[in-house]
């Protein structure tokens, strides 16, 4: 069967996630069922990233296999004619070889997440955008991201029901910006790695929202990572900021579309 690589945008919010969960409106769900308009009874698809609810991407990775020999720009018109009117979009497809695979094959994951720091609550970015209404100081946040960074034991910013095999992971990057946004001003956070445990960038993010707020000094970031203790974790920020903005691989499925 014929294997196509398939780059995914969509608004999380009407979603319960990535991941097909029954009776529940999923991201998944929504491109198998796209899929079944074209070829029934095909096997489910892979992603690079199970996003929780209400989180979004603009650079999901997902791979299907089909039946027939689809040309690729064909394949993504036929997905996003029958994804209409769901806010998710095939950006991108490309044929790969059957040893590819969405999520075995990655090497880094990117996320982004924005926070809306004004008084006035958004109008058109609401659920797009963490809203905090006190000023935050850039610095601070950016001294207490860089204890983060490299390898560690993530145990701190790990949800209890996380499931992967080990809390260590290596931070690959984080970087905290301040941009005029359409909505006003944001603060933006950069984050790359292999592979992040569930609600990691959201707890991280939490945290340095305090160290940006006052109530924590840079060097507590350092101090909650090494308790190793969710306890020690500041608060998980909403899920609405957050994007899954690319996936790396070896070899870029989309270079030169």
């Amino acid at each position: 069967m014929p294997r196509y690589a398939l780059k995914i945008e969509y608004d999380g919010r009407p979603f319960c996630g990535w991941q097909a969960q029954d009776a529940l409106p999923a991201v998944q769900t929504a491109i198998e069922g796209a899929l079944a308009r074209l070829e029934p009874d095909l096997p489910r698809i892979a992603a690079a990233g199970r996003t929780d609810t209400g989180v979004h991407a603009t650079g999901q990775v997902a791979h299907c296999d089909m039946r027939g020999d689809w040309a690729p720009f064909r394949l993504m018109e036929a997905l996003n004619a029958h994804l209409r009117p769901l806010p998710v979009s095939v950006l991108a497809c490309a044929q790969v070889d059957e040893s590819f695979h969405a999520r075995f094959s990655a090497h880094e994951r990117r996320y982004l997440f924005r926070l809306l720091a004004r008084r006035a609550p958004p109008s058109f970015d609401a659920g797009r955008v963490w809203h905090v209404k006190h000023p935050l100081d850039l610095a601070a946040m950016q001294a207490g991201a860089l204890h983060l960074l490299g390898q560690h034991d993530f145990t701190t910013f790990r949800a209890s029901q996380c499931q992967a095999a080990s809390p260590v992971k290596t931070l690959d990057a984080l970087d905290i910006t301040a941009v005029d946004g359409l909505s006003g001003p944001e603060i933006q956070f950069r984050l790359r790695a292999r592979s992040f445990l569930h609600n990691q960038v959201r707890s991280i993010v939490g945290t340095l929202e305090r160290v940006g707020a006052g109530a924590w000094a840079p060097e507590d970031v350092g101090r909650a990572l090494h308790a190793r203790d969710r306890a020690a974790c500041g608060p998980v920020c909403p899920p609405g900021g957050l994007y899954l903005t690319g996936v790396g691989y070896p070899r870029d499925p989309f270079a030169g579309i």
